[in-house]
């Protein structure tokens, strides 16, 4: 007699595996799409970290340089 539980729900890993990893081309687009996403991601907090840690100090905040020709 077996006295472990069985669960029959499978779980979170389990599903993941069913969405994501059965097949070979789901998987290396969602890895694909990952990276793209995650350097979008950590291109736009570096540089709102790099605006943040910079105001007053870059080239279009001083008066004259960064302005752009007025079309006359």
């Amino acid at each position: 007699m077996d006295s472990t539980p069985r669960r029959s729900g499978g779980g979170m890993f389990e599903g993941i595996y069913k969405l994501i990893m059965r097949r070979n081309s789901i998987y290396v687009t969602f890895v694909i799409a990952g990276a793209f996403a995650g350097e979008r991601a950590v291109d736009y907090g570096v540089r709102k970290l790099w605006e943040h840690n910079n105001v007053g100090k870059s080239y279009e905040d001083i008066p004259g340089l960064g302005q752009r020709p007025t079309e006359e």
